[in-house]
């Protein structure tokens, strides 16, 4: 006799899922500097988003967790990297988060509101897509970094209007044209939002980011980024204005609503702040001219000038083949499907970091070019 369960329809959804080549499952895994072990397996971790590999002590804490930050979370540490970050983004207050998705979803939904008008770049990261719909905001989706569009777009009618963007974008690795936007922005009195989690601390002076390295930093109104990134941490922060940080502080239900990260991991963002960024940045940039370099010599098309490098298959089914016979070959590189990219637009996404040495870039280029010669 079949048993029906009110839940079967999900293995339906499941197996549709795997016929596309879209089914995804966890690895287990213990990641060390420029290596993951998987399956006892140790391989050289290309999918790390600790850009600068920075090294600190560990930090001792009594006490690892309580309640929301209204309540009695907002240890004393806050204070400080609050305003360490404030400074570092040339804006007058900033607000730590627990993760850089719930800093978009907090900020994003707390200015943003009915009758407003929302411009999106159509390949915004999803925590941006998501943030955008829940602030009951009209949603406009320009052509990706497509300032003729862009124009056009903002000439539309909205109480206020919001140009949103990232500064570099996490799957393509290329730069916003920021210059170009902050210009528009001021012209149309547009609010410009910039999700800076991938260039933050990695870009311009100091690593104060992407619109620094543009020179437009004091024209962006609300910065959103992460600690989990480039310094390496955890957490996520916004950056703005007096006002928009306090009403935030009062209306952002993902900032009101879940407990404080922990002291622990306050202090251990301080004291990645305060390291020797600078050298690790440097290494970082070498490491990316080489393999960029390298993979280009090999034949690959390659497009980013950034630590974010997409090697684009296509097909779903091929770039997991591509992935599984790296990880046979020492080189872990995650396949990115849909929905994180469009269909048949699936790639190998490859992170740089300063933990890579000379020779980890040579071992890996030599794999890289069997693959080549496999899969071309």
């Amino acid at each position: 006799m079949v048993s029906n369960h009110k839940l079967d329809f999900i293995d339906s959804e499941l197996e549709s899922l795997k016929k596309q080549n879209l089914y995804r499952k966890l690895q287990y895994g213990k990641s060390k500097g420029a290596h993951i072990t998987i399956n006892n397996k140790k391989l050289l971790n290309l999918c790390s988003n600790d850009y600068l590999g920075i090294l600190t002590e560990e930090i001792q804490t009594n006490q690892l967790q309580s309640s929301s930050r209204l309540v009695s979370g907002n240890d004393e540490s806050y204070n400080k990297l609050e305003e360490i970050l404030a400074k570092h983004k040339s804006q007058q207050k900033s607000l730590v988060y627990p993760t850089g998705y719930m800093a978009n979803l907090g900020a994003i939904t707390t200015i943003a509101k009915k009758g407003d008008v929302i411009l999106s770049d159509e390949l915004n990261h999803a925590s941006i897509i998501e943030s955008c719909k829940l602030s009951d905001a009209k949603i406009i989706v320009y052509k990706h970094n497509n300032i003729q569009d862009l124009e056009k777009k903002l000439k539309l009618k909205g109480k206020n209007k919001f140009v949103i963007t990232e500064g570099i974008f996490s799957m393509d690795g290329d730069f916003s044209p920021l210059k170009e936007i902050t210009e528009l922005s001021e012209k149309q009195n547009a609010i410009t939002v910039v999700d800076d989690a991938h260039g933050d601390f990695v870009v311009g002076k100091d690593g104060k980011g992407t619109p620094n390295y543009f020179n437009v930093e004091k024209k962006i109104d609300l910065y959103i980024s992460s600690l989990s990134k480039g310094l390496g941490s955890f957490g996520g922060y916004v950056a703005s204005k007096n006002n928009v940080i306090d009403l935030c502080i009062n209306k952002s239900k993902s900032f009101i609503y879940t407990s404080a990260l922990p002291s622990i991991l306050i202090e251990y963002s301080i004291r990645r702040f305060k390291s020797n960024r600078e050298k690790q940045k440097k290494k970082l940039e070498k490491n990316t001219n080489r393999l960029i370099k390298g993979l280009k010599e090999i034949g690959f098309e390659i497009n980013s000038t950034t630590h974010i490098i997409p090697i684009v298959i296509g097909n779903e089914k091929n770039a997991m083949k591509f992935g599984e016979f790296l990880m046979d070959n020492g080189i872990f590189a995650q396949p990115i499907r849909y929905p994180t990219v469009p269909k048949n637009q699936a790639r190998l996404r490859i992170s740089v970091t300063a933990w890579l040495s000379d020779r980890d870039i040579e071992r890996s280029l030599v794999i890289f070019e069997k693959s080549y010669r496999k899969f071309r």
